[in-house]
Order: structure tokens, then sequence, then C-alpha cells
């Protein structure tokens, strides 16, 4: 009943989505899916490294990820970039399984000697034709994206706020008047509270201006900044979150979404800073909404991934540090050496943060925003410097008979760079080397010494490094603003920075459901979520997880009443059953009321399913057989397991021979298997007792009886668990209480839950009953999204310590 309810509630507040509307109005297509297939959100926090996560998280700014780790299953892990730790690095190889495509944000493309940065519209096109032609397939096919570097698949219109595509797809672009203010209208809510948002951020991106004017930042730079962060930080967040709740509403097998918020702050005042995390409340909130919006979704089952591409590190610019830029210095450097030069190419020390905005693809935005991306060049030489961040590359330098190594030298003596490498010979594996303040170095033989015992991934860093000084658009020098025991410095001006080898820059999180498998070194790379992306999407089997660690005589077991696997949303999904137990890993499963080839759930035998899903044996009793069609209980388990019986307990008094019946004659019955654990046996009963109370009583007095647990072969110890209908104050109840333990009333500090309806918790009604020498250890009641979501009861998982000597015989 209240599954029905609550589908016809959902069913209606699909005709009345603003989503599903805006999909009409806008004309896009509609995906033709199954309701059951599977969907991915990836969610991308661009900047935010792991500590500033777990800041963000202590201090309440990201309130809903916190519920997502503390109530939805969700585990922090870290995730390595790898080095350059910049965006499109980690793009490409999240997209295309391709490592350090780019050896930099900005760099000189060998074949055309230009220097370039990937916001520019023909540089990343440029770029993601050679990901093209390395014939991998594309994670984002049929699918959208918002605010990345690459297409990655994405058909045409289906890429927005990307530099190829700038601004918003054509559906709104080419849309009619009478459509816009159609969107306006309907969206009205959500458009005053962005303007809101917006006026907020005015007003705090003033203040902030003023602070850095005082503080000596350059007037016209911090002016410009106020209306390109409420752009970023506002504006682009939430016609993004708008634009991904739509996909989903239109069932995208996969949608991805950076949030720039962040990163934009973090550079302007640092990782740390109180503006920086300020924005992570408005990131938040929206996770939170498209996270809503997938669970609701009718036209798959979405997954949402949460995960940042990099970390960032306080860092002090070059030029404020020296006086001078990176530039001025390496020339003066230069000039004392035979290598020397007439002049060079520059492609500037300004950061990035006021070029994001562009990506609105407004005129107005255009004219307002000065360019930054071209070079400046101070004479025709080929000699060209490529600088941002903590990385620069000095190419096409004359050795005119001077060594690599006095070069480096120089560069680290006579301008301050902390680090410079360089590949001493040619081919993919040259070796490589370079310079620091304690002498010549090599990789990576030199890494730990360079990176510091606290650096988390420092022999994958050093590994990486070397790579990075052999790529084909790799500067013959690269020169690093950090390295273990120096203060990072940055040659853009900015106050956070990365795309280097720094411990903060190169330690990135993923937020991922607990059930999909972290890599076996502990760690993901953006080419492992690839992996784990694919598999979700393509396999029908599940993921599951690594076995728990438990004592010797500890046992899991779960009872759950899955409602034929019809969850609240109307949907059959015998998957998704599959996926509760298997977040909570127990080494026995009770499940009542499973469909076996009834028409009604889609023909399909749901006991064998979940079983094959999970990798486990079972036993399925049917309580009710009509012709093809079974409905009854079973017990799955991946431990041996040997059925002793199964059968019809008695029906309500006066019942004759047991057959369906509508109502309140429906029959029950009962599975009983042995179960082998660590060489000692247990018995477990599994039942589904009726709806009348007379009824209950005579099937507890069978189930107590000689036939069951009074029967010779039911040894000690032994469980009797299932759906009971009934509440713990029932005479039915105290009848099963004075001959067996209730598990919730017996575990330590434990208050007793309930399980009954899933939506609205009000009553207990799944017991597990334990022999009185069993010791119960843990209880838990999942009540999460997708436990209140699958059936109408929760799963309620009971952990047993088996006592030390048993009565089985040997």
């Amino acid at each position: 009943m209240l599954s029905r309810i609550e589908s016809r509630l959902r069913r209606w507040r699909r005709h009345f989505s603003r989503s599903e509307w805006m999909a009409k109005l806008l004309k896009l297509s509609r995906s033709d899916s199954h309701p059951n297939d599977h969907g991915l959100i990836l969610i991308q926090i661009d900047g935010l490294a792991y500590p500033q996560l777990q800041k963000a998280l202590a201090n309440r700014k990201m309130r809903f990820l916190r519920r997502l780790i503390r109530k939805e299953h969700y585990h922090l892990q870290h995730l390595f970039p790898g080095v350059p730790s910049t965006t499109p690095a980690v793009q490409a190889e999240l997209f295309y399984g391709v490592r350090a495509i780019v050896p930099a944000f900005g760099f000189m493309m060998r074949e055309t000697q230009e220097l370039v940065r990937m916001y520019d519209p023909k540089t990343a096109t440029r770029v993601e034709e050679k990901l093209k032609a390395c014939h991998t397939e594309p994670l984002l096919r049929g699918g959208s994206c918002y605010l990345s570097l690459f297409r990655a698949g994405t058909e045409d219109g289906e890429a927005h706020f990307c530099p190829a595509s700038q601004g918003w797809g054509p559906a709104l672009r080419d849309a009619g008047p009478i459509t816009v203010l159609l969107v306006l209208l309907s969206n009205l809510w959500g458009f005053v509270r962005t303007g809101t948002l917006l006026l907020i951020e005015s007003v705090l991106a003033l203040v902030d201006s003023v602070r850095g004017i005082i503080a000596g930042q350059d007037l016209w730079r911090e002016l410009m900044f106020v209306p390109t962060r409420v752009a970023v930080t506002i504006l682009m967040r939430e016609l993004c979150t708008f634009g991904v709740k739509i996909d989903i509403a239109r069932g995208l097998p996969i949608v991805y979404v950076n949030f720039l918020g962040y990163d934009e702050q973090s550079h302007r005042r640092g990782p740390g800073s109180a503006f920086a995390h300020w924005t992570l409340k408005g990131i938040d909130n929206a996770i939170s909404r498209v996270w809503r919006a997938a669970h609701r979704s009718q036209r798959r089952h979405y997954d949402v991934w949460i995960f940042s591409d990099h970390g960032q590190e306080y860092a002090q610019p070059y030029q404020e540090r020296y006086g001078r830029s990176l530039a001025d210095a390496l020339a003066e450097v230069l000039a004392e050496l035979p290598a020397k030069a007439q002049g060079f190419r520059s492609s500037g020390h300004q950061g990035v943060q006021l070029q994001r905005a562009r990506l609105f693809g407004s005129e107005w935005i255009e004219k307002m925003i000065p360019s930054d991306q071209g070079e400046t060049v101070h004479s025709e030489s080929p000699l060209a410097l490529a600088a941002l961040g903590p990385v620069a590359m000095l190419y096409n330098v004359r050795l005119n008979g001077c060594s690599r190594a006095d070069i480096a030298r120089a560069v680290v003596e006579k301008a301050g760079v902390p680090l410079v490498l360089y590949k001493n010979g040619e081919g993919p594996d040259a070796p490589v080397a370079g310079w620091h303040l304690s002498g010549a170095v090599q990789l990576p033989r030199d890494g730990p010494r360079l990176l510091g015992d606290d650096h988390p991934f420092r022999d994958e860093t050093a590994a990486d490094l070397a790579q990075l000084c052999r790529h084909p658009d790799a500067g013959d020098f690269l020169m690093f603003g950090w390295c273990a025991g120096q203060e990072p410095m940055t040659f853009a001006v900015e106050n956070g920075s990365h795309g280097g080898p720094g411990p903060n820059e190169t330690n990135g999180f993923t937020l991922l459901p607990a059930d999909i498998h972290t890599p076996a070194k502990g760690f993901w790379r953006a080419e492992d979520l690839r992996r784990a992306a694919h598999q979700f999407l393509q396999d029908s089997r599940l993921a599951l997880p690594s076995p728990r660690s438990v004592g010797a005589r500890t046992l899991r077991i779960m009872t759950y009443n899955v409602h034929s696997c019809l969850g609240m949303d109307g949907k059959y999904a015998p998957g998704r059953i599959a996926r509760i137990i298997a977040r909570y890993q127990p080494d026995v499963v009770a499940l009542q009321e499973l469909d076996v080839s009834r028409a009604r759930s889609g023909g399909v035998d749901q006991a064998q399913q979940i079983a094959h899903y999970l990798e486990m044996e079972f036993q399925f009793h049917p309580a009710i057989h009509l012709e093809e069609e079974r409905y009854g209980d079973a017990i799955l388990s991946h431990l041996p397991m040997r059925l002793i019986k199964k059968g019809t307990l008695p029906g309500p008094p006066g019942l004759g021979s047991p057959g369906f019946l509508p109502g309140l004659n429906e029959p029950r019955g009962a599975v009983w298997v042995e179960i082998t654990h660590n060489g000692e046996k247990i018995h477990l009963i599994n039942t589904h007792l009726g709806l009348s109370k007379s009824e209950r009583l005579r099937q507890i007095e069978a189930l107590l009886g000689p036939r069951w647990l009074a029967n010779p072969r039911c040894k000690d110890p032994k469980v009797l668990m299932g759906d009971f209908n009934t509440l713990p104050n029932s005479v039915e109840y105290n009848r099963l209480a004075r001959r067996l333990h209730d598990a919730q009333l017996h575990a330590p500090g434990h208050r007793a839950l309930g399980t009954f309806p899933s939506r609205m918790i009000q009553v207990r009604i799944d017991y597990v009953f334990i022999e009185r020498h069993i010791r119960v250890t843990k209880i838990q009641v999942p009540r999460t999204e997708l436990t209140r979501l699958a059936s109408d009861h929760l799963p309620l998982i009971v952990d047993i310590e088996l006592p030390l000597t048993s009565h089985n015989p040997c």
C-alpha cells in the first residue's frame, strides 16, 4: 500500500517536475533506457585537496558531504592526480585513459612552436584530437559535460561551458523568446534564489577586494576579479546544477560537472582561506540538489561520485619574493653563460582566474575581461618560456658548448629556483637529472630526498616527475617552485598554486559509495575511476566489497523483507536489493517476499538473481506456488550451507489445505539450513508470519515445536529470524521471547530500532531471535536513501559471537 502511494506521488511529481518541463520546452532528447539501467553523475570539485576537505568537514562547511559519509555509506579516500597535477591531465586520464597528455596547463607545442594555455578553444581541440588518436572509448559517450576542457565523446550540444563550445548548448542558445520566457517563469524561484546569492557574493567580493587592495594587491585586477568571481562561483555553479538536473530527468547515462568556485578563490586567496572555504558551502548545497534529483529519477538508477582533480599549495609569487619576474631573472642568468640568446618569448606570469568567465561565451564578457592568453615577445629568438603556477619550462635553449648541468645549476643559484630538472639524452627512457640547492640530482634515485618523507605519494610522484621531463612537449629545462624543505613558490600572480609535485597539490580525494572497489594499491588515480565507471555502467554483476576483518567466531546475519524487490518508486529492482546487501557484507541473509517467475515482477527468479549478484548459494521455499509463479522466502550465504527443512506453516483456525487465498489467508512458510563457519555449525530458520493474531500464534507454536526448533536435529547454536508481523508488546512476541532472546534487546549500548515502514519508521516487526548463550556484538538498521527507497522494510543486521563451545556433535 505505502509503496503504491509513494509510486503515485512520484509519478505526479514527475509530471510537474521543472526539469522534465525544461527538457520538453527545449526539445531535448531523452534516453531510451530501462528504469533499472545504471546511470552515473561525476561531480568534480576543482582544486580541493584531501586535507582541505577534511578541514571543511570538521568545520561543517560541507554538511551534505558529511552526511554522505556518516549516513549514506560513502567512503572518503585519497586520489593521486599524477604530475602534472592539473585539470587537463586528470580529465584526459579520466575520459580517455591517457596519462599526462600535456606537460602543464600552459606549455609550448613543439610542432607549431606556439605558447598555449588549455583554456584556448583551439588548443583544447587540438589536444583532444591527440586523445582521439589513441583509439580509446571516451567515457562520456552518450552523456553530457559541464565545465570540462574536453568533450569526451559527448554529442553535439551536450558539452556546456567548455572551451570548444563556450556557453550553454544550442538548445538554450537557439530557443525562441516564448520558450525563454516559459523557462524563466517555470524557474522563477530558482532565479530569485540565484539573484539573491549573486547579490550576497557581490558584496563579499567587494569587501574581499578592498582587503586585497589594502594588502597591496593590484587595484585593476582586484576590481576585475569582483565580476568574474561572482560569475564563476555563483552563476556558473547554479546554471550547471540546473543543467545537470535536466539531464538526469532526460535519463542520460553519464553526466560530468566541474565546480570551479573553490579553485577560483583558492588561487586568489589561498587554499585554506575563509573566502575559499565559503564557496564550499555553496558547492555542498549544489551537490545535495543534484544527489536528490539523481535518487528521484524514474529513468535510471543513478550513482553520484564526487572527487577532486588535484589540490593546491599555499604559495608566494616569485615576483613578490625576488622583486622581478622569472623571465627577467632567466634572461640575466643566460646572458652570463655561453648558452645566451638574444631575447625570448614568454607566456607571461598572470594566472588563469580572469579567463574562466570567458566560458560563458558572451560578447560582453569578452570585451570586459582582457585576454591573458597571448605571448610576451621580446625578440624573434626561438627561446621560449612557459611559466604558470609552480612549474615553468624553458624551450629551445642553445647550449653552445655549455652543459645542461651548468645551466641548471646557474638557474638554481642565481635565479633562486628551488629545483631544475632536464632530460639527459634522447629517447623515451632517457635518464633524468637536474640541480637542487644541495647539488646535482637524478630521478628516481633522489626522489625521496627531493620530496621528503611526509609526501603522501612520494614514489609515484618521483616516477611521474621523471616521465614529465620526457614528455614530447616538455621544455628543455623544467623549473619547480617546490621541493622538500622549501617554502612553496609560484611563477604566477596567485596565492594558491598547483601543477607540480607538492604534497597538497598531488593529494586529491574521492567520495564514492563503499561498494565501489578501491584499487589494490589503496588509493585512486583518474584511470582507476574511469575503469570503475565503465564497470558500473556496463557490468551486470556487482563489484563485491573486500571481506570484512572479523574475529573467527563472529557471524553477521541480515534479515530483510524485500517486498518482491518493489521499491517505493514503483520499480522492481533485484539488483538494488543485492547492492544493499553487498554494502553490509553479511555472512547469512534471510530474505522474505521474493518473487520467482511472476509476471508482475518481470518473470525473473529474484532469489537466484540476487544470489548470482552476490556470489552466494541459496535455498528458497515457495509459500505460494501457483502454476509457474512462486512467492516465498530464502536464505543466502557464501558459507557452506546444508538444507535441513523447508515447509508450510499452519494457517488460521479452520483453514483447509494450504493454497493461494487472498488477504489474511495467504500461506506462510519457513526454511531451515545448517551453516558451517570456521568449523562451527549453526542452525538458522527464516520465516514470514501471517497478518492475523490467531494465525501467528499457531505458526509460532509450530516453529517452537518438534518439527522445527524443538527438533532433535536443531542443535545449538540456533537463530530464528524474519518478518514476524507483530509488535514487541504482543502475546506472540512474548511467547517467542520466553524461549529465545531478541537480539536488539541484548546488544550492549543499543536502543531497539524500528524497521517498518521504511519511509517513516514507526514499528518493529522484523526480528532476529537467538539462543541465550549467543552474544550480540553489534546491531545495524541502515536508514539510507537507498534502503528507504528499495523496499517498504529496512534491513536488520546482527553481528553475533558464537559460544566458545558448541553442542554440535563432532
